[in-house]
This record gives structure tokens, C-alpha cells and sequence, in this order.
């Protein structure tokens, strides 16, 4: 080996360790890029000029001896990628996420080349498209009108912002809480009741004119056209809607007004209390005008002077005396929609009907102001629970509502669940009845959205809906290492990556999405930074190679003159 090949081999080291330094340097200039991945640069010899062969041992007293060869310095072996996640944080970016493990995020050129990037920071563009930062578009799984997810085909996600969404009527109400199994029995409802009404020749009927009802002192109450005004009367404690009813025109007989008020009070008349009584308003044998109620304190009417009022003359005609019902119970408020969107507000009154040692019946009446019969009341149904509290029957669940007026479809349909209500005993604490959620909205229009730990795009509409768009699709290889690093943080298929294997997150592999986060590089500059200098020493040792037999080569050219 001459002296030549020394310079030659310091030349080999020169560039071995400049491969080491540009590496470095990459690493290093990368260390904010959004989950880069840095690369080491890897060596091996070159092939050894051999001076001699070792020779084995030749009987007990001549011992072998090892070759003899001289090295002809390194070369570049391989740029190894590492792919080891780098750490995840935060942004606070809704079109943000990051990738929990293996895998690969998909987005598609301008030349529809399809490439693969770990680097999620994602946008909408003015199509509503989900892009990346380079205005690739992002690759998924679409869904359908229903927002379920397509798997198989990948299409491009979009987002259609301030889109309408129709409305949707009510089929289910699902309800929570507990109907206290110590509550005191629902044995009769309030009575409310009026002095005697006078006519000129005694006492009135229920087919009394109104017009011939009179005052103690003998003048008329009502004459034709009065508008008699029905406000603040009271159910369970909750004012019932105000009503008018006009003499001659809603009726004329002191029964018609009687009717009137118990469609008002949304009366059920085909029940009678455990005590006997029979719920209705009714004018009595001495011409008194009798309210009963449903049995149960939520079912009890509360009639003061002033809640009947002659608008016309402003009398106040009847008074009322009042004995309360028994029954603790419960009254709960709801809002359900219409095919148009409209609310539907729908209350229900429950009280214990009975109890005995298989458990408890409560029953519960359903009442609805919108409902376009002359009566809001729905129905009555019962809950029966067993010994534990478990509900094991129920009855009057499907209810309907005559949405005419509304101009919707009618009538309103829709059943109420109370599979989640338990009928137990918790230190005599009050019942609760509470609704959990139902599956109608009136129109909305799409207002924002997110990107969940699933890779789904979920749309929020301005009515509360929420539907989904369609969902991330992450692909892996079985080396990584064998793709080609493109710029812009992608990656293409390399001849050793083997194909990519496409799935949702966390299916064959893949990692897991992290929402509104973004992947770091996974650079360690502690560790370049040992590199640079290793590699600058090694730089440095190299070139006094070259220059120590470029001054030997000198010394020789100078013994031939």
C-alpha cells in the first residue's frame, strides 16, 4: 500500500464523516418540524488489501500466524430513518391530531399520487375540504346521509359548514330518576267547590242557561257575548294555560262551562279515586259547581276567587272552597318537535296508586297545551315495580298529539321509556322524574365541528344534532424505514416498505388518533450534538491523514533532485 492509497483512505474518512455531519445538521435544523423523524448515518469497511495469509500451526513447536492486511478505509453502509414516535402535545386546534403509535396519515396530490405523512396539522379550505398545510387533501372513509362510516374506498373528508340539517320529529323520550317507594298513597284528589247558584226560581243545573244565573241579589252574571277569562289556576303547585269561554258562542248552559273547565284542567273522568270519587267538573244536586281532581297531589286544582273572571262585566262569579288531595307525587316538564321543528312542550304527573308486598303501581297522566283537542290531557298510564324497585311493566307509554293546528304531520307519535326510572326507597326522599334525552330537533344549521379519538369528523348543528362525516384513515407498512422521504413531511411507497395496509385508526395496528394535538420531531439535540462533535474530530483526524502523506509524498519528490 503506497502512499497514494493512504491519501486515498483519509479521503474515504473525510467522507464518512461528512455524511455524519450532514446528517446532523438536517437533524438539527428539523428539531421544531411537526413529527420529523431524524435519520443516523451508518458505515462499514472497505474491502482489506491483504500482504499475507495467516498460516495454521505446524506441529507442537511451530505455532500459526494471522493474516496480514491493511484496511482501505469506510464508506457510507446506510441513512437509517428512525420512526420512533416523537412526543405529542396540544395545540388547541380542532383540525389538529396526532398519531398514537403506527401509522400513517393520507393525503393526495394535485396529480391524485397518493402519499403518507405523520404531520396532522390539518385545516378546512374554501370547499370545506380537509387539507393539509400544503393543500394536499386529506384521505378517509366517507360516510353516508345517515353518518354512518363507508369503510373500504377512500374519498376526500369534507366538512359542509353552514349547511341545513330538516327536522326531526320526536319517536322516543327516554326518562331517568326514582319514584320513591315510601311515598304516601294517592287516595283521592282535591274538591273544589262553589256556594249553591241561584236562578230566579231556585237553585241551578247543569242545564241552566248562564244567562239565568243570578247573584244574591238577584241580578244576572253573564248576559250573551260575555267573555268569561280563565287564568292562574293552579295544577300540582304549576299554573295551567289561561283559556276563554265566551257565553253563547262556546256554549250556553252552566254544564257546557262545566265541560270547558274540565277540558281546561285536563281532567280524566274515567278514573275514580280509592276514595270513591269520581274526577270531573259536574254542577251537584244543590246547584254547587264541583271540581274533583285526579288523585295525587301533582293532580290537585287550586281555584282562587279571581282565577274566573267576567271579562265583559267585571265580576268575579264564583267562589271556590277547596279540600286537598293525598298522594305525594311528582310533575316533570318536557319538550319534544314536530316534523316541522316546532317544540311540544308535554308535562307528566305521577302519584302512587298502590303498594303491596310484590311492590308499587304509579300512575302518570300526560298533558300537552299544543295538542289541538279541546282537552291537553294525552292519556294516563301506570309503572309498576317490583319488590326491588326494578320497573317490570308499564302501560300508556305511546302517546299522541294532534299537531293539526301546527300545519305539521299529525298526529305527533312518539313513546316515553322509562326503563332507567327505579321505584326505590331512599330514606323517604323526594321522587325525581327527569328527562334524559329524546331524539327529535327542529332545523339547524351546521355550525362547527371536531375531530374525535377515533379519526371521525363529527358536525355540530346550531340545534344541538351532532353528525358524523366521515373518518380518518391511517395506513401502515411492515418497514417503515424502507419509504421515501419526500419534502413537505411526506412520505411515498419505497420498493422495501412494502404496500400500504389502509384501516381505521386502531384496526390491524394502527395507532390511535389524538385529537387537537400534533406530533413533535423526535430529534434529541443532546445526542446531535455528541454526533457533531464525534464527526468534526473525525473530520479533522481524516484530513491529517491526507496531509501527512501529501508531506511524505513532498520528502520523496525532493531525493530525486
Amino acid at each position: 500500500m503506497g502512499l497514494t492509497s493512504a491519501m486515498l483512505v483519509g479521503f474515504t474518512g473525510i467522507k464518512s464523516n461528512q455524511y455524519t455531519i450532514d446528517t446532523v445538521g438536517d437533524n438539527v435544523a428539523n428539531v421544531n418540524t411537526t413529527a420529523f423523524k431524524n435519520q443516523r448515518a451508518l458505515f462499514e469497511t472497505v474491502h482489506y488489501n491483504t500482504i499475507a495469509d495467516g498460516t495454521a500451526p505446524n506441529g507442537p513447536t511451530q505455532g500459526g500466524t494471522n493474516p496480514r492486511q491493511t484496511g482501505l478505509g469506510s464508506r457510507l453502509a446506510a441513512l437509517d430513518r428512525n420512526f420512533e414516535p416523537g412526543s405529542i402535545e396540544g395545540t388547541g386546534s380542532k383540525s389538529d391530531v396526532a398519531i398514537d403509535g403506527d401509522g400513517f396519515l393520507i393525503v393526495e396530490t394535485p396529480d391524485n399520487t397518493q402519499l403518507y405523512t405523520r404531520d396532522g396539522s390539518f385545516r378546512l379550505d374554501a370547499e370545506n375540504k380537509l387539507v393539509a398545510s400544503n393543500g394536499y387533501v386529506v384521505q378517509g372513509f366517507a360516510a353516508d346521509s345517515n353518518g354512518e362510516i363507508i369503510t373500504g374506498a377512500l374519498s376526500e373528508l369534507t366538512i359542509p359548514l353552514g349547511t341545513e340539517s330538516a327536522a326531526v320529529a320526536t319517536t322516543v323520550a327516554e326518562f331517568d330518576g326514582n319514584l320513591d317507594a315510601g311515598a304516601s298513597l294517592s287516595t283521592r284528589g282535591a274538591e273544589s267547590r262553589t256556594e249553591p247558584l241561584l236562578t230566579a226560581s231556585g237553585v241551578a243545573s247543569a242545564s241552566t242557561a248562564l244567562t239565568s244565573l243570578v247573584d244574591d241579589d238577584g241580578v244576572a252574571l253573564f248576559t250573551d257575548g260575555d267573555v268569561i277569562q280563565i287564568r292562574n289556576i293552579q295544577k300540582g303547585g304549576i299554573d295551567l294555560a289561561d283559556g276563554t269561554f265566551v257565553v253563547g258562542t262556546d256554549g250556553s248552559s252552566l254544564g257546557d262551562f262545566a265541560t270547558f273547565l274540565q277540558n281546561q284542567m285536563a281532567i280524566d273522568t274515567s278514573l275514580t279515586t280509592a276514595d270513591g270519587q269520581t274526577p270531573g267538573v259536574t254542577v251537584d244536586d244543590t246547584g254547587a259547581l264541583v271540581v274533583v281532581s285526579n288523585a295525587g297531589e301533582p293532580n290537585a286544582i287550586s281555584i282562587d276567587a279571581s282565577d274566573i273572571r267576567n271579562e265583559t262585566s267585571g265580576r268575579l262569579p264564583f267562589a271556590f272552597s277547596t279540600t286537598p288531595a293525598t298522594g305525594e307525587g311528582v310533575s316533570t316538564a318536557m319538550v319534544v318537535f314536530d316534523s316541522l321543528g316546532n317544540p311540544v312542550e308535554v308535562r307528566l304527573r305521577a302519584s302512587m296508586e298502590s303498594r303491596n308486598e310484590s311492590g308499587t303501581v304509579w300512575r302518570f297522566f300526560a298533558e300537552s297545551t299544543n295538542d289541538s283537542d279541546p282537552t291537553p290531557l294525552l292519556g294516563t298510564g301506570t309503572l309498576t315495580f317490583d319488590q326491588d324497585g326494578q320497573l317490570v311493566a308499564s302501560s300508556g307509554t305511546d302517546l299522541t298529539i294532534d299537531q293539526t293546528q301546527a300545519g305539521s304531520a299529525t298526529p305527533l307519535s312518539f313513546s316515553i321509556d322509562m326503563n332507567n326510572v327505579t321505584g326505590l326507597n331512599f330514606g323517604n326522599n323526594a321522587s325525581s322524574l327527569v328527562l334524559a334525552t329524546q331524539d327529535g330537533s327542529p332545523g339547524g344549521t351546521l355550525i362547527d365541528y371536531e375531530i374525535n379519538n377515533q379519526g371521525i369528523l363529527v358536525g355540530t348543528f346550531s340545534n344541538g344534532r351532532t353528525q358524523q362525516y366521515g373518518q380518518l384513515a391511517v395506513a401502515t407498512f411492515r418497514n417503515n424505514a424502507g419509504l421515501t422521504a419526500l419534502n413537505q413531511n411526506n412520505y411515498a411507497v419505497g420498493i422495501n416498505s412494502g404496500d400500504a395496509q389502509i384501516s381505521a385508526p386502531q384496526v390491524q395496528g394502527a395507532g390511535a388518533i389524538v385529537s387537537n394535538s400534533l406530533e413533535l420531531s423526535n430529534v434529541d439535540l443532546s445526542r446531535e450534538f455528541v454526533n457533531l462533535i464525534t464527526a468534526s474530530t473525525g473530520f479533522s483526524a481524516a484530513s491529517r491523514v491526507v496531509r501527512s502523506a501529501d508531506d511524505m509524498l513532498q520528502e520523496l519528490l525532493l531525493l530525486a533532485r
